[in-house]
């Protein structure tokens, strides 16, 4: 049987947006995640987190920085009731010079890291959901049957700006617990 699964963007999704974050001090959740997510998991729904880190490719951060960050990220959220099944993340970025400044199939808007998710966790495509703040976290859903929903905060309001010109037919949400409402209220 396949698996439904929220995949999530991170920065401005799950936490607030804060240019490169990488430092456990500085990580605060967006509004509403907790419960957002504690009703999503209620509707048997499993979670992933795919996140581009361009940080790491320009030298912010390294890896085992993001890494530490989203290790103590999990556990908060597991002892809140959340798991995240796994987090898929690009270092890359293709115009940086040194060993992350290539063009990848794991950067989205490309669907190298849904891609993963899809096969390792037997993803149902057709019931799941990819919730971003941004047009890039939406375009590799879209293209892979998941339906994307663009979230209110991050970069949410200058991606609902730009959303017009893109073609792409996202459910628009304020925030997680808003999402889980609306898909509560579709399930009665």
């Amino acid at each position: 049987m396949k698996n439904k699964f929220i995949l999530l963007d991170r920065d401005g999704v799950i936490n607030v947006e804060k240019s490169y974050l990488y430092k456990i001090e500085d990580f605060e959740y967006e509004k509403n995640v907790i419960k957002g997510l504690q009703e999503l998991r209620d509707l048997g729904y499993k979670f992933a987190i795919i996140t581009n880190q361009a940080g790491i490719a320009r030298g912010y951060y390294t890896e085992d920085d993001y890494l530490k960050l989203q290790d103590f990220i999990e556990k908060d959220l597991l002892k809140n009731g959340i798991k995240i099944e796994k987090s898929y993340f690009c270092p890359h970025h293709p115009n940086v010079e040194g060993k992350y400044g290539i063009e990848c199939s794991c950067r989205k808007p490309n669907t190298g890291n849904f891609e993963l998710a899809i096969n390792e966790f037997d993803i149902d495509v057709k019931n799941s959901f990819m919730i971003g703040d941004k047009i890039t976290d939406l375009i590799p859903a879209e293209k892979l049957g998941i339906t994307s929903i663009l979230i209110k905060t991050g970069y949410g309001l200058k991606s609902l700006e730009e959303l017009k010109e893109t073609g792409l037919k996202p459910m628009v949400v304020n925030d997680i617990l808003d999402f889980s409402e609306k898909l509560k209220n579709n399930k009665k």
